[in-house]
């Protein structure tokens, strides 16, 4: 019974985190960054190196890191941004589902920054719309 009670509360703390951050769909994304906005990817450098939003302003900082206990928040995730970007920048923030993007999307807020949205759905909802991709050229031994 107490894990019903956990599983509740996760899910109204992720309903309500979600209301409280501006989410756009992949399109909305797109045009943004057209004009101007940066994508901060914040998937891990191994899903980044496997294909990307194909845009000027695209930066990898990971919000959470693959351990072999399983996945672990980047202890130093807003440093990494602050050091990027100014709190008056434009900011989209993806990742692969569009999950770790509302947690990030929401770290950021909180730090101070003033323009930041979360692109539902993520890279994979980005690829599947048939939106341009940029993949890293692995040289073969």
């Amino acid at each position: 019974m107490g894990i019903n009670w956990v599983l509740i509360l996760a899910g109204v703390l992720l309903f309500c985190t979600a209301e409280a951050i501006v989410s756009i769909d992949v399109h909305k994304a797109k045009d943004l960054l057209r004009l101007g906005y940066h994508y901060v990817d914040v998937r891990t450098a191994e899903e980044f190196n496997e294909g990307y939003v194909d845009f000027e302003k695209v930066v990898n900082i990971p919000y959470m890191f693959s351990t072999p206990e399983g996945r672990t928040r980047n202890p130093q995730f807003l440093e990494h941004v602050s050091s990027a970007f100014n709190k008056d920048d434009r900011i989209v923030v993806g990742c692969q589902l569009g999950i770790r993007s509302v947690s990030a999307t929401t770290d950021l807020e909180n730090d101070g920054f003033k323009d930041v949205r979360n692109m539902e759905g993520g890279y994979k909802v980005w690829v599947e719309n048939g939106l341009s991709v940029k993949k890293p050229h692995h040289e073969e031994l």
